[in-house]
């Protein structure tokens, strides 16, 4: 991810000539959330798995365990939002926008919140995924299997 923010970035800031990160800034912002859209529409519709995934061996299916669509991915990703905007929109709705700790204790405990409602589901799914028909699963690599011995070693 952070490859995929960093390049987003240097382009959004050359194509615009941006000399200050503070000046269009809510572009830049509306810009890498339409490429991290972009970015996890296609890999959980082009096989199910982020990069990250992959190594934590998660897939993302429909219901029923089929290939997830880019209508359902897109859905997704804007569910998976539900992670952070409660405590965004508290913060910002206190007026605690500039201050790093409040946004971190919020941002600490929404998630928090957003996990614990997870565990106490029957299928431990999230909101997200209840909401959008998805669900993780573990899906193992097949085992390796010994190589064949050469004819002449015994």
């Amino acid at each position: 991810m952070f490859g995929v923010v960093f390049i987003a970035g240097w382009l959004y800031s050359t194509l615009t000539q941006q000399r200050n990160a503070l000046v269009g800034q809510h572009g830049l912002q509306a810009f890498l959330f339409l490429v991290l859209g972009i970015y996890f529409i296609w890999f959980w519709s082009r096989g199910g798995q982020t990069v990250a995934m992959r190594a934590w061996h998660l897939r993302v299916v429909d219901a029923q365990g089929r290939p997830v669509t880019q209508f359902r991915a897109a859905l997704r990703y804007l569910a998976a939002w539900l992670w952070f905007l409660p405590a965004l929109a508290s913060v910002h709705l206190l007026g605690l926008d500039h201050s790093t700790g409040a946004i971190f204790g919020a941002m600490t405990a929404g998630i928090a919140g957003y996990l614990l409602l997870a565990r106490l589901h029957p299928q431990r799914q999230f909101l997200h995924d209840i909401l959008c028909g998805t669900r993780l699963v573990t899906q193992r690599p097949a085992p390796r299997t010994p190589a064949a011995q050469p004819a002449g070693d015994a």
